[in-house]
């Protein structure tokens, strides 16, 4: 009997049948072995999360994704699909202290967020209104909301994206040319912190942002991928200085903006691949959702 890769689309809200297309297409060049195949699901309840391998959050608008997603029950169970361990524990009687049983049965799944999804996985969140928004959280950093303006201000710009110089992304028709990234009312990463198991309790006590639920609390225990640092995938460079008239500040950050980050599991992008028809992230997103179980990898 043939079993399923599944990976979900969360569709409260946005382009979530673009990114379907997509993983559909790329899955094409993400070979998996003869007993598998692909699957893909729109998740709009915490049963359909259940029957996931893998999870994206699309664009859209993080406010209401974050409420609708509250009131169907599915926030608690997002932040255990990304960035919970389960620690299963001895408390019976005879014990005179907790004992782990089975180490740990890890919870954190791979999972992209676009947009208002790299919103939400994020741990901290600036321009926002307390008591307004609720994070997922799973990558240690802060995110600036609408950074590069209203939607009015939405632009298109090539991105230079090295980690898509791999075989199977090169076997694509766009194999080799800059990404097209499409800015709409995008976020950026505002800053990287360094690992944290508990919350980011600085960012708390600052006005105008919010952080994240602990990643460690009640039963939830750490594992290795927990520690892992954040990753910059892509910046780009200058645009939104020059939009934001902070030239000055260009001698002192030559980084530029920071469009896409990786933590262990969870990877975030400020811009909408999935509004394009260069399904070459899709691909390279598949084979880490393959290769984040070892028995699958075929490369």
């Amino acid at each position: 009997m043939t079993k399923t890769l599944a990976v979900g689309v969360l569709a409260i809200q946005g382009a979530f049948i673009e990114h379907i297309a997509l993983l559909r297409k790329a899955a094409s060049v993400v070979e998996l072995d003869n007993s598998l195949e692909w699957k893909f699901l729109e998740v709009r309840t915490p049963l359909e999360l259940q029957a996931c391998d893998a999870l994206i959050i699309p664009g859209g608008e993080s406010t209401t994704v974050s409420l609708v997603a509250a009131r169907s029950g599915l926030l608690d169970p997002l932040r255990e699909f990304v960035k919970y361990d389960i620690i299963s524990i001895d408390l019976s009687p005879s014990s005179y202290r907790p004992l782990i049983v089975d180490s740990c049965r890890v919870k954190r799944k791979p999972t992209w967020g676009t947009c208002a999804g790299l919103i939400l996985l994020a741990e901290s969140a600036n321009r926002t209104k307390k008591g307004g928004q609720e994070l997922i959280g799973g990558l240690d950093v802060r995110v600036y909301r609408n950074y590069f303006g209203r939607q009015t201000e939405s632009f298109q710009a090539p991105l230079d994206l090295p980690f898509l110089r791999t075989a199977a992304c090169m076997k694509d028709d766009h194999g080799g040319q800059p990404f097209d990234g499409i800015f709409i009312r995008a976020p950026v990463v505002e800053e990287v912190f360094p690992v944290m198991q508990g919350e980011q309790k600085r960012e708390s006590l600052l006005d105008g942002r919010v952080i994240a639920p602990s990643k460690n609390g009640g039963d939830h225990g750490t594992c290795g991928q927990a520690s892992r640092p954040v990753e910059i995938m892509a910046t780009l460079p200058g645009r939104s200085r020059i939009l934001r008239k902070r030239i000055e500040t260009l001698e002192l950050d030559d980084i530029g903006d920071i469009v896409a980050v990786r933590q262990a599991n969870v990877f975030g992008t400020s811009f909408h691949p999935e509004l394009t028809e260069d399904p070459r992230i899709h691909i390279w997103w598949l084979t880490q959702v393959r290769d984040a179980n070892p028995s699958l990898s075929l490369d």
